[in-house]
């Protein structure tokens, strides 16, 4: 015996669908609602499973920690482009000017560094901005990277 209403039968499907894809489950028909990009992504990044934990306070962590990676991104260009070219000539300091890849490296290698931790918790928190935020993250890698390379070049 089937519906007594023919139409029923579709509009209950889809919604048990789009219940399912708003809860971030699987669909009723064993199908994941998580794109190919996001499954490659999260391999990558090796996030864990999702658990029931509270996604806010993993939100929460994720911007703190994003904030904390682009301050001390910028904090290593602030030194390379403001400090060391300008400041610390004006004030007499000529020899303290040469400095700039010995302390440029380990600044720029810890911000690296805590830029991957950063896309990794955004991805981990399942945070909604994700991909935007990679984005972000990505461009401010390159640029520390090519930063970093420039200061290993002038070690040499």
């Amino acid at each position: 015996m089937g519906f007594p209403y023919p139409r029923e039968r579709p509009r209950l499907f889809a919604m048990k669908r789009i219940e399912a894809a708003e809860a971030g489950e699987t669909c009723y028909v064993g199908h994941s609602t998580e794109s190919r990009s996001d499954a490659a992504m999260k391999r990558l990044l090796r996030v864990p499973v999702a658990t029931s934990s509270d996604g806010t306070a993993r939100e929460q962590a994720a911007e703190r920690l994003f904030s904390f990676a682009m301050v001390l991104s910028g904090l290593r260009c602030t030194l390379s482009y403001v400090i060391l070219p300008f400041v610390i000539p004006a004030l007499g300091l000529g020899a303290m000017a040469k400095v700039g890849p010995d302390i440029g490296i380990p600044i720029g290698v810890v911000a690296l560094f805590f830029d991957v931790k950063g896309i990794r918790r955004f991805w981990v928190a399942g945070h909604k901005w994700r991909w935007q935020m990679t984005f972000i993250y990505l461009a401010v890698i390159g640029l520390v990277t090519y930063l970093v390379i420039g200061d290993v070049l002038k070690l040499l």
